[in-house]
C-alpha cells in the first residue's frame, strides 16, 4: 500500500511503500482484549479492613428465650457482628488480595497492537469512531521528520490546520461534558474526547508542542500500545505518523 508523505506545510512530498504492519487482519475483539489488560493493570487493589464489624463485645444467649440466636452485644439485647444486623460484618467482603489484572498472552498483545495499527488505514473504521476525516485525501497522515523538533502549541496548532486535522482537534475541545452519576465528586466530573495521536521515532519536543490541544496524545513508536490507538476499545483513532516512525513500526510487534 503506497501513500503520502506530507510536509510540515501540508505539501505532498514523496510517496512511500507502507510496511506489512498496514496490512494485518482486522481483529476488533483482540483489541478489545488487550485494551481491558491494559486498563485492569492500572487498578490499584482495595478491600475491607477484615475486622470490620467484627469488634464487638456481642454473645449469643443460647435457647430457651424466644428470640433468635443471633450474637447480641452485652449490657442490651441488639444484635451485632451476623451480616443481618445492623452493624454487622459483610458477608462476602471485597478483599484486597484480590488480583484484578486480566493477564493477556504477549502474542495476542502483539497481534492487537498490529491489527489497531492496520485500523487506522481505513477510512470507514476511522470515520465510525467519530472523527472528521471527510476532507482527508488518506488515512493514516504521514508527516516528514522535521515535526519532532517543533515544541510550541502556536507551531502545532498550523501544522494541524496545513494538514487538515485541526478540526478534529476542535471537535474534542467542545466535546468535553460532565460526567454523569457519582463520579463527579470523585475526582472524575469531565469526561473528554480523544482527538488524534501522533506517533513519532523520536521525541525532540513535540510533545511539549502538542500537549497543550484538546485529545492530542504523542507516543514514540516503541511506546505504541492498543489503549493508545483504540481508545475506549474502539479501534480506528485518527493517526498521524512521521516517516520514521513509519520505518520503525516495520519491525517491532512482531
Amino acid at each position: 500500500m503506497k501513500v503520502n508523505v506530507y510536509s510540515i506545510n501540508g505539501e505532498v512530498k514523496e510517496e512511500i511503500e507502507l510496511p506489512a504492519i498496514f496490512d494485518e487482519v482486522y481483529r476488533p475483539d483482540l483489541i478489545k482484549r488487550a485494551v481491558l489488560s491494559a486498563q485492569s493493570a492500572r487498578v490499584q487493589p482495595w478491600g475491607n479492613d477484615p475486622m470490620a464489624g467484627k469488634r464487638t463485645s456481642a454473645k449469643g444467649w443460647g435457647s430457651g428465650r424466644g428470640t433468635a440466636r443471633v450474637p447480641r452485644i452485652k449490657n442490651g439485647s441488639r444484635a451485632a457482628f451476623v451480616p443481618m444486623a445492623i452493624g454487622g460484618r459483610q458477608a462476602h467482603p471485597t478483599r484486597a488480595e484480590k488480583n484484578h489484572h486480566e493477564k493477556i498472552n504477549i502474542k495476542e498483545r502483539r497481534f492487537a497492537i498490529r491489527s489497531a495499527v492496520a485500523a487506522t488505514t481505513n477510512k470507514e473504521i476511522v470515520e465510525n469512531r467519530g472523527h472528521k476525516v471527510a476532507d482527508l485525501e488518506q488515512v493514516p497522515i504521514i508527516v516528514e521528520d522535521e515535526i519532532e523538533d517543533v515544541k510550541t502549541a502556536k507551531q502545532t496548532r498550523e501544522i494541524f490546520q496545513n494538514l487538515g486535522v485541526y478540526d478534529d482537534i476542535i471537535r474534542a475541545k467542545e466535546g468535553k461534558r460532565i460526567r454523569a452519576g457519582r463520579g463527579k465528586t470523585r475526582g472524575r466530573k469531565y469526561k473528554k474526547v480523544k482527538g488524534p495521536l501522533v506517533v513519532v521515532g523520536e521525541d525532540k519536543g513535540i510533545s511539549l508542542g502538542a500537549r497543550n490541544h484538546a485529545g492530542v496524545d504523542v507516543v514514540v513508536a516503541e511506546n505504541l500500545n492498543a489503549e493508545l490507538l483504540a481508545p475506549g476499545t474502539h479501534p480506528g483513532r485518527l493517526t498521524i505518523y512521521t516517516k520514521s516512525a513509519v520505518e520503525k513500526l516495520g519491525g517491532l510487534f512482531q
